[in-house]
């Protein structure tokens, strides 16, 4: 058996580092392919998986190695709660973009516009799995695979598409950004191939984005109220899609 340490230093910079167990629990799920992975509490690791994914206790059984919380802690920047941590071979670029340009899409793609907050871009990707959109797309110098962002996504990289692209690149279909003088989103049906994109959280749509859409879309807000939270925007707009007639898949 190959030493789990030894795999770890060797595939730890071409792999995404899965931080805690329900990261690990969804990359499996949506199909990762995971060389290694360990914890500093196997048995409380698989106690888990028996309360809240039975549908990958085995596959976590074989896989999990036990080695020593100091060797974990060496192992992991940032130490989960869960003390349970992996390394993912991350999908390959090709296939994601396949994906995006998919016409017809069954779902949105959602666009993030020179975002800057990493928190703020894993808690999209996590809305947009469990909205079933096609996927997520950054422009500007975010990386959207970066290990915070991946933390911040719990897993669910995996279960859609997540790019960094320019705006020319942006995959086809109608344009709608969000921006505080566009038409009341109440009164719009959001079609399943829309791209929704939405502005950076200091400076809002970039030149270059707006130049490209085709709708501009507001968010209800009360009077006096700035702004909401990127992903609280995000959230919201999948809904409304959701709503109006798209759905995530069922599986």
């Amino acid at each position: 058996m190959t030493d789990p340490v030894s795999a770890w230093h060797r595939l730890a910079d071409s792999c995404v580092l899965l931080d805690g167990f329900h990261a690990l629990k969804h990359a499996l799920r949506f199909g990762a392919d995971v060389p290694v992975a360990v914890t500093a509490e196997r048995r409380a690791a698989l106690a888990l998986a028996d309360e809240l994914a039975p549908d990958v206790r085995d596959t976590l059984d074989a896989l999990l190695t036990e080695v020593p919380e100091s060797t974990y802690r060496a192992l992991v920047p940032r130490p989960h709660p869960t003390a349970v941590a992996a390394l993912a071979v991350r999908p390959s670029r090709e296939a994601h973009l396949d994906r995006l340009r998919l016409v017809p899409r069954p779902a949105p793609v959602v666009v993030l516009d020179n975002p800057r907050n990493l928190g703020n871009a894993g808690a999209v990707i996590r809305l947009a799995a469990g909205f079933g959109a096609t996927g997520v797309v950054t422009t500007g110098t975010l990386d959207p695979w970066h290990p915070t962002v991946v933390r911040g996504g719990a897993g669910l990289h995996f279960a859609t598409a997540v790019e960094r692209l320019t705006v020319a690149e942006l995959p086809p279909g109608p344009v709608f950004a969000l921006d505080p003088e566009g038409d009341d989103i109440r009164g719009v049906k959001l079609p399943d191939d829309a791209v929704l994109a939405f502005g950076s959280e200091r400076s809002g749509l970039s030149a270059e984005l707006r130049a490209r859409t085709d709708h501009l879309l507001a968010l209800p807000m009360r009077p006096q109220v700035s702004s909401y939270n990127l992903a609280t925007s995000v959230a919201m707009t999948l809904y409304h899609w959701s709503a109006t007639g798209g759905a995530p898949p069922v599986a």
